[in-house]
């Protein structure tokens, strides 16, 4: 057999056998002190060496492979190097006769605050961020095949526009001026379509100053992708092509399971307006109803509400409350009212609404979409409606942004955009319940150190 070198962890030894561990998995060493090392002082290292070895230390091998009697891959070392010590011991999980497991490391916060120690025990994990990877990857295949360009906008802006969410605030020193963590690239993505792109995507970090919990994290992965020359239904139709493409793609196929539920991400999805999914689920009807009789509604349904939010706030929070947990299969919910929406066109033959979309998949969104809004003077008067909001206390108010008007009248084509949040997309396609789960490093409170 020729000769083959191997690197990883050493991670136990039973006898002359013990294992090899890297990223690809574990392999069988078969160590015999009289079989190492051609002279004798390379012997007598090994037996010094083999004395010291820890579980989790880095050692490098050569020899040849064989298979055993019961048929397991191993490698018969013939030379043996220490590359780097363990200083700590790994939390090797341990079974005794009666099946009683010690050592696990299985607590959720120490898991994500010691991801480098997770991903070495528990190995399982690795294949959620395999996973995450070749989402991605697909995703970006499908957008490239097609013709759209992949860019890159800016991260620190003087501006928190393009959704309605709190911003991370900072400050430049040296232009002296404030700046905002991006919570999102919109209006940059607007810009070049402006400038005479036809087709453009980012997927990068988003980052908003709000809650956490199991689908929320401050610091978040996004793809944004805006066409000219389409809209919102067109969009609905590519959005269905590109899920079943990346499932088929990352899963094999177009079906994946998510706790109890079987969810099928083959085309068509499940059509409902925005109104009509609340009358419904929830069993009013808010076609008619203005900003008080919403109030009064939520009331009645007892959401908790506060008097900084407008109308399309109170709607939003019935719909949270009433409807979204009911849509497990892949749903649109389109024609948003329009104080709902700042950013997109108006309805071509619904007044009152707007062209927009969000898929729901397993109770939450993931998808986000509008034919979007290229009138510069109707632009303006959303922003201002969205400034008087903030006066009333509403601190996810968008902000007025006078040089995305300035672009919007040099003319904006026709264009529908798209955001996909890529952290559920993940959860989704493997299966966990908690984004924690797909981020290698989750924000966590600071840790008290004893």
């Amino acid at each position: 057999m020729p000769e083959v070198a191997m690197a990883g962890r050493f991670m136990g030894q039973r006898g002359p056998f013990a294992q090899l561990q890297d990223s690809q998995g574990r392999i069988q060493l078969y160590l015999r002190k009289d079989e190492i090392g051609e002279t004798e002082e390379e012997k007598e290292r090994f037996n010094q060496l083999i004395k010291l070895l820890d579980i989790g230390d880095f050692i490098g091998v050569r020899g040849e492979l064989f298979g055993t009697q019961t048929g397991e891959l191993t490698l018969h070392a013939r030379q043996l190097v220490l590359l780097s010590k363990a200083l700590k011991p790994l939390p090797i999980v341990k079974r005794d006769k009666d099946g009683h497991v010690y050592d696990a490391f299985t607590d959720p916060e120490q898991r994500y605050r010691q991801r480098y120690v997770d991903l070495t025990v528990n190995p399982q994990f690795k294949s959620i961020f395999i996973t995450r990877s070749r989402i991605i990857s697909a995703m970006r295949r499908y957008f490239d095949a097609q013709g759209w360009l992949e860019v890159e906008t800016p991260i620190l802006q003087p501006i928190h526009g393009g959704a309605a969410a709190r911003p991370f605030k900072t400050h430049h020193n040296t232009l002296d001026m404030p700046l905002y963590m991006r919570i999102a690239n919109e209006l940059y993505l607007k810009r070049l379509i402006v400038g005479g792109y036809d087709g453009v995507y980012e997927i990068g970090k988003m980052f908003r100053n709000e809650g956490m919990d199991r689908t929320h994290n401050p610091e978040f992965t996004s793809m944004e992708i805006y066409v000219a020359y389409k809209d919102y239904n067109w969009m609905m139709e590519m959005v269905e092509q590109c899920l079943e493409y990346i499932t088929r793609e990352v899963c094999g196929r177009t079906t994946v399971q998510v706790g109890d539920h079987t969810i099928d991400f083959a085309g068509p999805y499940r059509r409902l307006t925005m109104a009509d999914s609340i009358r419904e689920y929830a069993g009013i009807d808010i076609s008619e109803m203005d900003e008080e009789a919403l109030r009064k509604a939520c009331r009645d349904l007892r959401i908790e509400v506060d008097n900084s939010m407008g109308k399309g706030k109170l709607i939003d929070e019935i719909f949270g409350e009433k409807v979204e947990h009911n849509l497990i299969q892949p749903t649109y919910i389109t024609d948003y009212p329009i104080e709902m929406t700042p950013l997109a066109k108006k309805h071509r033959s619904s007044p009152g609404l707007v062209e927009r979309f969000e898929l729901f998949v397993n109770g939450k969104e993931i998808a986000n979409a509008y034919s979007e809004l290229n009138d510069p003077i109707d632009q303006r008067e959303r922003f201002e409606d969205q400034l008087k909001l903030a006066a009333r206390g509403d601190e996810e108010a968008m902000a007025l942004d006078e040089d995305f008007l300035r672009a919007l009248e040099y003319g904006m084509p026709p264009t529908s955009g798209l955001g996909i949040g890529m952290d559920r997309l993940t959860m989704l396609l493997t299966n966990q319940y908690s984004i924690q789960e797909v981020l290698f490093f989750p924000q966590m409170k600071a840790e008290i150190r004893q």
